[in-house]
């Protein structure tokens, strides 16, 4: 006899993770341990909401003692992807293993890849480095207004990014220039995405602005999202879910400018919809303080997930799958201001059960499983992944 309930909510607390994976040396990330070492950073995490449902469990953590009862499943999760981007991290929780790392950049693009982007746009390149994005308009945006020059750069992921200033490039013409960046960046350039990095402010004080965008790949299919849609329900991307699917199987998508508005998208969505899956990124705790090495403020932005947790957990009806993962790390304690090679984190609650504390250590991929079962969706050979709730 088979079953299913009809609504799921799936968070992805972007850079979260939970401590290095086997093979983290690779990656230059021995030691890294996201909330392990955020937790004793801060001198014990204080989330008393996430405590209560089982954060104690994922691992050990100061501050936050495990729940030999906790309501939630609780465990952490294998990425069997090569790679530690936004990218690779959520395909594999859809069931997308990335078996080669997407392509890297440590001393800037090829000029097979600048030359024809030149011609593309008609303007200029500077820059073409790795760089924090934060540095490199302060370094070089004085010289972006002046001659209309892009600034390309790149980080420790597979990115293109792609800055100009507002008042100096109009937002369309940034966007159409990503556009013509993705088209060239194919084969072996392929990178996972093109990202339009918009920038605002006068030399010496430039801020980035919420108008960021992503142009991704497009991910393999079959994959869990698209099991959830001939099951015949939608499935709702808020914040950047839609870009890094490249829009393929989100049915609607709430782009957000910041974590207390991707929570409030979700809430709302909760409140409307009679089924579907909810497929959020709260992106803070990377993009504002796991890059900026800054733990108490990565505190901080748990903290304000912790505070809203109440209000979600109150839209939940019977039968609702509430899941909370993440797709990497990025360890704001160590040197390295990159992502880090990590477990994913595990935090699943099923309204109206206690998982009495039980732990799942599994892969990536088990999110999509679990969220494909729960919503009905029909198995499919070749997928990985194995439900973790009965």
């Amino acid at each position: 006899m088979s079953f299913h309930f009809d609504r799921v909510v799936l968070i992805v607390m972007d850079s979260v993770g939970a401590g290095e994976l086997p093979d983290a040396g690779t990656y230059g990330d021995e030691g890294s341990d996201t909330l392990g070492n955020v937790a004793r950073a801060v001198g014990g995490l204080d989330l008393p909401m996430l405590e209560a449902l089982g954060l104690g469990n994922v691992e050990p953590l100061e501050g936050c003692p495990p729940q030999p009862g906790a309501p939630a499943v609780a465990g952490r999760l294998v990425a069997r992807s090569k790679g530690k981007d936004t990218t690779t991290g959520h395909w594999e929780l859809m069931g997308v293993v990335t078996p080669q790392p997407l392509p890297l950049y440590p001393h800037g693009f090829p000029h097979d890849v600048i030359d024809p982007f030149m011609h593309r746009t008609a303007r200029g390149v500077i820059g073409n480095k790795p760089a924090s994005g934060t540095e490199i308009i302060q370094e070089l945006g004085e010289e972006h207004q002046k001659t209309g020059k892009w600034i390309v750069y790149t980080s420790a992921d597979s990115v293109f990014q792609l800055a100009a200033h507002e008042d100096t490039v109009p937002l369309e013409e940034l966007y159409e220039a990503c556009e013509a960046a993705r088209e060239i960046l194919t084969g072996k350039h392929a990178v996972g995405r093109v990202i339009a990095r918009p920038f605002a402010g006068e030399p010496g004080s430039y801020a980035r602005t919420p108008n960021r965008h992503d142009y991704s790949l497009r991910p393999r299919q079959p994959n869990y999202l698209g099991l959830v849609r001939e099951a015949g329900l939608p499935v709702h991307g808020v914040g950047k879910i839609a870009d890094i699917f490249a829009g393929c199987d989100i049915d609607e998508s709430h782009p957000t400018k910041s974590n207390a508005e991707g929570i409030q998208v979700t809430e709302q969505l909760l409140r409307e919809l009679e089924a579907g899956l909810v497929f959020t990124n709260l992106v803070e705790t990377d993009m504002l303080w796991g890059h900026r090495n800054d733990p108490v403020n990565f505190h901080r932005c748990l903290q304000d997930f912790d505070r809203r947790l109440p209000d979600l957990l109150a839209e939940l009806r019977p039968g609702d799958l509430l899941v909370i993962t993440s797709d990497h790390g990025c360890d704001p304690t160590t040197p390295s201001t990159d992502h880090s090679r990590e477990h994913a984190l595990l935090l699943a609650y099923a309204e109206g059960t206690n998982a009495a504390g039980r732990i799942h250590e599994g892969e990536f991929a088990d999110v999509g499983a679990t969220v494909n079962v729960w919503l009905g969706g029909k198995p499919r050979r070749g997928l990985p992944g194995q439900t973790f709730l009965p």
